[in-house]
């Protein structure tokens, strides 16, 4: 279908924001590939064009972040503040997690050597700029492929003025046996916008478990646009967790692009636990036949925090399958949004595509906005969304309080049972017990100490 063109609403604002970047200096623009170059120069463009979604725009109609970028949070190009022990970031007492760890510190890969960590089976993982000096001409082929057709103002600023981030290629038929862990710090002792690109490319019949955690350290604002690129071989097969877990002070601003082709198995999970401000973007397009696809999302929000999920996946060919569960739970004056569309291109003939958004609000003054959309364009289809917005169930609660459980122990059971439907969708045992602990402690209001860890590693 036609892009749609988006005029820039808010010019003033675009053109404070890119004065900030251009004032900042940096020394990221030396020694690029022509391919980044490219980008860098499109993505400014394309920012003046599009620029800042503002309060007329309707994709971020309910999340404002005009006013985000309106506070003058200066950005960070250059590296600081890397004078931490990882070790304790990750010092409760949890479970642990066997992975490969790796660490994204205010936008710039955390690692002490320069080179691109090299693995057995041709396995790379390591930071994106990294992977530009060794591996030129991989990520030129795929880096800004599929963010670069997008119209958002945003993504476009990030390509413009995308720092660092990580990279992980797993070459064709090969299968990751350990989860790969990448962890997104923001940690400084001032107020930052960072902006950092991560490209992930699997090979053909190749399989990987990627859990990406989102922290923040810092106690002053911290303002985070992130870009994150997936393309999937035929045949690949991929489980990927998101886990959000920040404090008030944080906006985290997140656009995630797959791609996958034909045969290939995704399995993509979204759990936002803590935030002041948070906006998930999610791009799935199927271009292969006989693509699965599933999009989970579970956020848990309190007080005045505010989570949207903008999820958008596009069956380009024919007998493809996708399915996106989101639930969310609100309590006190938060506010949350989901906004789902299913697009079914032109010959894309016997596509499966299902839908589903179920809310539970615990206030009068929590408000929830949910749009699940379907756009078909062809006649062989089974699909169907749906949306729900509504408090505990009464007979529910009758029944346990009828049987001698508390009213505040009911609500709880209810609640876990609502997440779990979510939970459960996450493949990696150990992860999914973690999950669970810390999902559990978000109902009940217990934000441990230590809550930025989500895993130990060894």
């Amino acid at each position: 279908m036609g892009k749609e063109v988006l005029r820039n609403k808010t010019p003033e604002l675009t053109r404070m924001v890119l004065d900030r970047f251009e004032k900042t200096g940096t020394s990221v623009k030396t020694g690029l590939l022509p391919a980044v170059k490219i980008m860098q120069q499109k993505g400014r463009e394309a920012f003046l064009t599009y620029g800042i979604p503002g309060y007329k725009n309707e994709k971020y109609r309910f999340t404002p972040v005009q006013k985000y970028f309106e506070k003058n949070i200066p950005p960070l190009m250059v590296p600081r503040n890397r004078n931490f022990k990882l070790d304790d970031i990750f010092r409760c007492d949890i479970p642990t997690l066997n992975t490969f760890m790796h660490v994204v510190l205010n936008g710039f890969y955390f690692e002490e050597t320069s080179s691109l960590g090299k693995m057995e089976d041709g396995i790379r993982i390591g930071g994106l700029r990294q992977a530009m000096k060794e591996m030129p001409g991989l990520v030129s082929k795929y880096l800004n492929l599929a963010a670069g057709e997008s119209t958002d103002g945003l993504v476009a600023l990030n390509a413009a003025f995308a720092t660092d981030g990580f990279f992980i290629y797993v070459p064709d038929n090969v299968v990751m046996e350990k989860p790969v862990q990448v962890v997104n710090i923001v940690n400084d002792n001032q107020s930052d916008l960072v902006q950092y690109r991560n490209l992930i490319v699997l090979g053909k019949n190749s399989e990987a478990r990627i859990v990406v955690c989102d922290h923040t350290l810092s106690e002053y604002e911290s303002l985070s646009n992130s870009v994150t690129e997936v393309f999937m071989d035929r045949e690949a097969r991929l489980d990927m967790t998101r886990l959000q877990n920040e404090n008030n002070n944080a906006t985290n601003i997140t656009h995630t692009f797959i791609r996958q082709e034909a045969r290939t198995l995704l399995n993509n999970n979204h759990i936002s636990l803590h935030g002041g401000h948070i906006r998930n973007n999610l791009d799935i397009v199927l271009v292969g036949s006989h693509a699965k696809s599933h999009a989970n999302g579970l956020f848990l929000m309190d007080h005045d925090q505010h989570v949207d999920n903008h999820v958008f996946v596009s069956h380009a060919a024919p007998e493809c399958f996708s399915n996106q569960l989101y639930k969310g739970v609100l309590n006190n004056n938060a506010t949350g949004v989901f906004s789902g569309k299913i697009l079914v291109e032109k010959g894309a003939q016997k596509t499966e595509a299902y839908q589903v958004n179920k809310n539970i609000l615990l206030t009068d003054t929590a408000k929830m906005n949910s749009k699940p959309q379907l756009e078909i364009y062809a006649d062989d289809v089974k699909c169907t969304h749906g949306a729900t917005v509504g408090q505990l169930d009464e007979e529910a609660m009758f029944y346990l309080r009828s049987r001698g459980i508390r009213e505040n122990d009911a609500r709880l059971m209810l609640m876990y049972a609502f997440a779990h439907d979510v939970v459960r969708k996450i493949r990696i045992e150990v992860l999914q017990d973690r999950i669970t602990e810390l999902v559990e402690k978000r109902l009940k209001g217990d934000i441990p100490k230590c809550h930025t860890c989500l895993v130990n590693y060894s």
